[in-house]
């Protein structure tokens, strides 16, 4: 085991005039579970592959405990990567799959059976072992990638996406096998996708990643409860957070017909950049359904409730909503809703945002301003 330390580390493509890793400055601990996240093009996969060694690092440096590996071939670098496509040899087994790279390595036989049987154990592998990849299913041909890496005992095992070829339930069941895995193998993993819902239910950290430039990295509750931008904040969680722009109105905001106070803290910190503006958001399980009359009260008409048993989302739009002065991201607000009384379409219902649950950012910079 290692740690994995990216220090000031860029990559930039021929051609290309931005860096596609700009400048990454990130440690992960031993036996850490590390996903990088973040939109299609924001860079994550590249960092992975630059810690493998499969991508020149431009500026900078990369550290594997305290040995700069920079410039260390891949096959040197004491790492396991499992890819988005299995890449399995279809005329081998299982068994000689998972062995392959140690009987290249010129390991003795008999280790490499032992390794490959270990890892078969670990991954409920052991009776297929002497199959061949197309007598598997999706979810069995991705574990037996796994195994590939496994076997090889690495120092930090690198997975790319590995679960967006299965459907939806064998993401689920195989997402948390590999968080298991790793929590019992103890070894640092630096894990990469898109899909944020995965990041939040393997990761002891996540590092979110925006246009090549890390954006916050902290632990999943953190990211949630105290995104440090607002793209933080609307990439993390789901449904999405409610987030607008909306105008400033002496010590209050105005969101919709309500004028929503603000803390002393928040005014001090607008500046003439924000004209005048405030980038409010809040998430749909902060709200609470109140009557017209209450502090705070958010009318809002319902366009469509989602019904998904032990829960209920209600969107819908701002009644009264002036579209000079504000801007609602995708056009709707969305509240959690008692699932056993939800609201009607083109129903009118009031909802007020939970003291301590509102997130207020910077119109000019989208950082997120003081409490």
């Amino acid at each position: 085991m290692a740690t994995v330390t990216f220090d000031g580390a860029t990559r930039i493509y021929p051609g290309n005039d931005r860096p596609s890793v700009d400048h990454l400055n990130l440690h992960i601990d031993d036996g850490e579970f590390l996903v990088l996240v973040g939109p299609s093009g924001c860079g994550k996969s590249t960092t992975l592959r630059m810690l493998a060694g499969l991508e020149e690092v431009n500026d900078g440096r990369i550290l594997i405990g305290d040995r700069d590996v920079t410039d260390v071939q891949p096959k040197d670098r004491d790492i396991a990567m499992v890819f988005q496509n299995y890449a399995l040899y279809p005329h081998m087994t299982v068994a000689d799959n998972m062995g392959f790279a140690l009987k290249i390595a010129g390991m003795p036989k008999a280790e490499i059976r032992q390794r490959v049987e270990d890892a078969a154990k670990i991954l409920d592998l052991t009776e297929y072992l002497a199959r061949k990849p197309k007598a598997l299913s999706g979810g069995q041909r991705q574990r037996v990638a796994m195994g590939r890496a496994l076997v090889r005992q690495p120092r930090v095992f690198l997975m790319d996406e590995p679960l967006s070829n299965l459907d939806a339930k064998l993401r689920v069941s195989t997402r948390t096998q590999i968080a298991s895995l790793q929590r019992r193998l103890g070894v640092t993993t630096v894990y990469v996708t898109h899909d944020q819902t995965e990041a939040l239910t393997m990761g002891d950290r996540i590092a979110v990643l925006k246009d090549g430039l890390l954006q916050q990295v902290g632990s999943p509750l953190v990211l949630y409860d105290k995104p440090a931008n607002a793209f933080v904040a609307t990439f993390i969680g789901s449904p999405a957070m409610n987030i607008g722009t909306f105008p400033v109105k002496g010590d209050a905001v105005a969101i919709g017909q309500a004028l929503i106070p603000l803390s002393r803290e928040v005014q001090a910190a607008i500046t003439p950049a924000d004209e005048g503006k405030l980038i409010v958001g809040f998430r749909p399980e902060n709200l609470e359904v109140v009557t017209a009359d209450a502090p705070g009260a958010i009318p809002v008409e319902i366009d469509i409730v989602e019904e998904l048993g032990s829960d209920a989302y209600a969107y819908g739009s701002l009644a009264g909503d002036d579209p000079e002065t504000t801007t609602l991201q995708g056009g709707q607000l969305i509240a959690r809703v008692d699932p056993r009384s939800v609201p009607r379409k083109g129903e009118t219902v009031y909802v007020a945002i939970r003291k301590g649950e509102q997130h207020n950012f910077s119109v000019a910079t989208g950082e997120r301003l003081p409490e």
